[in-house]
């Protein structure tokens, strides 16, 4: 995927937000476990913990989704960019797979419609995370450094280059004026 964004500045900022969303799940998935203990596996009982239904199989699940994103965002070393890339893709389509499962038998993780949206929401930032957060080798954030900074081969005309460089070679191709000539 070369055409994402390698070092982008807001990387820090997302990964902050993606260790607050782990931590969220982790701990909506501790306290799910707890507050759900007694009951069946795929209960479909009326059990809210930290504004979300839940029951043991979903809190199980939390559980280990919020330590896996939460550990992937510290660790970094782009497993957060891949965890957070195909993390958000997954928590959006669960968010619209439980949203078509609501009303239904085959509702077995016990969401309601606030654990939907509040399933986009998380997806959301977690895909953002993952299209902005990915890291390049030191050599290449230098380079990068220079691009945004007007310096190197990539700098707009008249910004860091010579003129032999912004000159189109000979036999370059013509511009729509030149021929009709």
């Amino acid at each position: 995927m070369a055409h994402l964004p390698v070092n982008h500045p807001a990387r820090p900022l997302l990964r902050i937000l993606v260790v607050l969303v782990g931590r969220y799940v982790l701990a909506f998935g501790i306290a799910g476990l707890v507050a759900s203990w007694d009951q069946p596996f795929f209960s479909r009982e009326e059990n809210w913990v930290l504004g979300l239904r839940t029951n043991p199989a979903f809190a199980l699940l939390s559980i280990f989704v919020g330590a896996l994103v939460a550990a992937a965002a510290v660790y970094g070393h782009n497993v957060d960019h891949f965890v957070e890339l195909w993390g958000g893709i997954v928590f959006l389509v669960a968010g619209i797979v439980m949203m078509t499962l609501l009303r239904t038998d085959l509702n077995l993780l016990n969401f309601a419609m606030v654990n939907c949206i509040v399933s986009f929401i998380i997806g959301t930032v977690m895909l953002t995370a993952g299209l902005y957060g990915k890291e390049g080798t030191p050599e290449y954030r230098e380079a990068e450094e220079k691009r945004r900074h007007g310096e190197g081969p990539q700098a707009p005309p008249g910004q860091g280059r010579s003129a032999a460089e912004v000159e189109p070679p000979t036999g370059a191709r013509r511009g729509r004026a030149d021929r009709r000539r």
